[in-house]
């Protein structure tokens, strides 16, 4: 027969002290880690949200990243003529592309600078990038040094918004004409502006970083990729453009979720600490209570899975709470830096279900573990000691 659980709830309000205080530390680790999670969601949904699964990247062999890498107009020429590759009255839908970061002010914060990507394109870029769509201003015109930006930099940077105008070098000046939206991917921390623009102002003239290819379908990428690597003389390397960029946030999202769970692990020992201490006391204050139930015919289990259960309450009470907090996390944008590309990308919080019934369970974990071993205390007071605590 085990103890009716009103007992438990009915104890954990009596002791209003030391139950909050208790389930104040849960419900923090618990915050701190589903805040962490998020985080690293967020940050993978943001590059993996950057690219389409029937578009191709091509990169120089052995280049990690567009900024790595290099690709001559020549070889660009034979890529178009590769099969596989979709066309459209006759041309080839692929679009050169030039990628550099650039130092630019960050509005608000006393002079600093932040590394941005800027993206050298051609109107096809465009065109193959569908997702893309201007909300302010309108498009920048081909050969002109107009660019249009991304809507996480609008208001973040100096110069970049529509009708200002910044240095992609020493008096290299563009014009801001529009904002964009990527749909929340990663372009939306990006710049753009005319190829030819940036290769003469940065000496790329004949260069590109990069070779976004549209395929007739998602199944012709194989065959793609196959003639790219095995054609000796182009040295190049082709991606599906969803797993480059996933890839490419592979290292960000490793490190916060580390750096999360690392910070979680510290908390949760406190957060342990706190249980274990709460329920000694709920044990040493309730020993008389202890010998009732033993005279009134509860077994030691019985008592043992009381206070488990008491734990566990106390826990899920105070991690309920911690996830209810980290949801408030969904409306906060966070820039940081992608060490694969050393810009700066903006990423939000992103719950899911799993998130949080995960970070919940850890937070029910840490009361069972907080709670067990007074339990076992509880559990073993013999009748006669426990009457007269």
């Amino acid at each position: 027969m085990l103890i009716p659980l009103s007992y438990n709830l009915r104890s954990l309000f009596v002791r209003k002290a030391t139950t909050l205080a208790t389930a104040f530390g849960i419900a923090l680790v618990v915050f701190v880690l589903a805040s962490s999670l998020m985080l690293s969601n967020g940050i993978q949904q943001t590059m993996v949200s950057t690219g389409a699964p029937d578009r191709a990247l091509v990169l120089r062999k052995g280049a990690d990243t567009e900024l790595a890498s290099g690709i001559t107009t020549d070889k660009a020429n034979l890529v178009i003529a590769a099969p596989g590759v979709k066309r459209k009255d006759g041309q080839a839908l692929v679009a050169s592309e030039v990628v550099v970061v650039i130092a630019q002010e960050k509005l608000g914060s006393d002079g600093k600078v932040s590394n941005v990507q800027v993206r050298g394109v051609q109107p096809t870029s465009y065109a193959l990038r569908q997702e893309l769509k201007i909300i302010k201003g309108r498009a920048a015109t081909p050969g002109t040094d107009e660019a249009v930006v991304g809507a996480n930099l609008e208001g973040n940077y100096a110069g970049m918004a529509v009708g200002q105008s910044f240095d992609l070098k020493k008096n290299r000046p563009v014009t801001v004409v529009g904002i964009f939206d990527a749909g929340g991917s990663a372009f939306d921390s990006e710049v753009w502006v005319d190829i030819d623009t940036l290769r003469s102002t940065f000496g790329r003239e004949g260069l590109s970083s990069s070779l976004l290819v549209q395929l007739e379908s998602e199944g012709n990428y194989d065959v793609f990729s196959d003639t790219i690597e095995h054609d000796k003389q182009l040295d190049l390397e082709a991606f599906r453009e969803r797993e480059y960029y996933e890839k490419q946030s592979e290292g960000t999202s490793i490190f916060i979720t580390a750096i999360g769970v690392l910070i979680a692990v510290f908390f949760s020992m406190g957060a342990m600490i706190g249980a274990t201490i709460t329920m000694y006391a709920a044990v040493s204050q309730r020993s008389r209570e202890i010998g009732t139930l033993q005279a009134l015919g509860f077994s030691r289990f019985a008592i043992l899975v009381s206070f488990v259960f008491e734990a566990i309450v106390l826990a899920l009470g105070g991690g309920l709470v911690g996830v209810v907090a980290s949801l408030l996390m969904g409306t906060v944008r966070l820039s940081m830096m992608n060490f694969a590309t050393w810009q700066e990308i903006s990423f939000s919080f992103d719950p899911t279900p799993s998130i949080l019934l995960s970070a919940l369970v850890a937070g029910a974990f840490m009361g069972f573990l907080g709670g067990l071993f007074p339990a076992i205390r509880a559990s073993r007071l013999s009748p006669i000691e426990a009457m007269r605590g």
